[in-house]
């Protein structure tokens, strides 16, 4: 009753992706799977970074911050030369391109059923950890699904 309400996603989540996606670059994990994690763990750091923001309060909009890491993760990645390689496409548009959209429009997706779910349970969730939960769960169903398709249609 004396706690706030935030729009935070888990830290310990956050590190997880971060460290892993390291290991799955190492690994030879596709480009597009890999960019799909570091969208959403960009989605996910944007929401927990505007929870210690006090003023001015355009400064807390999660979305302002969601645009800022998504620039700059394409700005980095098209600057150090990882980005548009030839044959290294989906459907004619580069791996690492469509794993960014993807993974913010995902995170993002799952954060909006959070929501859902909150409002028409009263303000409740469904089980524990549900706000970290549905976002991964989406985001591993993305993955999941593309891995099948990358490795079965050639696109």
């Amino acid at each position: 009753m004396f706690i706030p309400t935030v729009n935070a996603q888990c830290p310990v989540c956050i590190v997880t992706v971060g460290g892993g996606l390291f290991i799955a670059k190492k690994l030879g994990v596709d480009d597009l799977l890999t960019a799909l994690w570091i969208s959403g763990l960009n989605v996910a750091i944007s929401f927990w970074f505007v929870t210690f923001i006090k003023k001015p309060k355009f400064l807390r909009n999660p979305l302002l911050w969601t645009a800022i890491m998504f620039v700059s993760t394409y700005g980095y990645l098209a600057a150090t030369k990882q980005m548009y390689h030839k044959n290294n496409t989906f459907m004619h548009v580069d791996k690492v391109l469509v794993g960014l959209v993807l993974g913010t429009l995902v995170w993002l997706l799952g954060i909006g059923i959070d929501k859902l779910i909150r409002k028409y349970n009263n303000g409740k969730v469904l089980f524990f950890y549900q706000k970290v939960i549905v976002p991964l769960f989406l985001l591993l169903a993305t993955s999941g699904l593309f891995a099948v398709l990358i490795k079965n249609i050639r696109i």
